[in-house]
């Protein structure tokens, strides 16, 4: 997987669930490079939060909290 996370068929899923017939290799490695690091991103905040709060474990509420901050507009909690 050289050093990356996610693999590249659920990435293919994604970008078929949003309407694509197809999706080439460089658009599918591409994608996955930005989700990383905006995962990576949210991560790293979530521990700021976690670690501000005293505590040395991530809750599900510091990832919620990390990803409204850094995806405004974007996400929701539905």
């Amino acid at each position: 997987m050289s050093g990356r996370e996610l693999s590249l068929a659920p990435i293919h899923r994604l970008i078929k669930k949003a309407g694509a017939a197809r999706a080439s290799e460089d658009a599918a490695e591409e994608l996955r490079r930005i989700l990383e690091e905006i995962g990576i991103a949210i991560a790293k905040e979530a521990l700021s939060l976690a670690q501000y709060a005293g505590r040395r474990t991530v809750r599900r509420e510091d990832i919620e909290r990390a990803a409204r901050t850094l995806l405004r507009g974007y996400y929701s909690t539905q």
